[in-house]
């Protein structure tokens, strides 16, 4: 793993919001907005901007906690910003918090933490599920 970052450096990613990411079930449409589960999708990958410039070859990025809180409601076809901030590098594992805007405008904050393993690593504990 390559130490490129400390806390503070931030990462930003831009979504904008399509059909496929607005709140539906399997009872149906709930609502044309963005939902909680794909904001979440969205906000872990900003956060794994970082991890993609860290990992070595030989390595992969696993995620360990994601949080969100739903602030304010993003319609479809709205583009929403993304930025991840690195709270804490400690080790192996990276932690962020990002918040999610559109315009001046909160959607969502959260934290999540990813840990950077060996990839043959991951792989044994993946077939050990097998």
């Amino acid at each position: 793993m390559e130490q490129r970052f400390q806390p503070g450096d931030v990462r930003q990613f831009t979504r904008k919001v399509r059909a496929e990411d607005c709140a539906t079930f399997e009872s149906g449409n709930v609502h044309p907005v963005y939902a909680t589960f794909a904001l979440a999708r969205d906000a872990e990958w900003c956060c794994r901007l970082f991890v993609l410039e860290m990992k070595e070859e030989d390595e992969e990025g696993i995620g360990t906690s994601l949080t969100v809180h739903h602030h304010s409601p993003a319609p479809e076809g709205i583009t929403v910003e993304f930025t991840a901030t690195i709270k804490s590098i400690n080790k192996n594992e990276i932690i962020c918090t990002y918040e999610a805007r559109v315009g001046e405008r909160l959607i969502a904050t959260g934290e999540q933490a990813q840990k950077i393993l060996k990839k043959e690593k991951l792989e044994r504990l993946f077939s050990s599920f097998s």
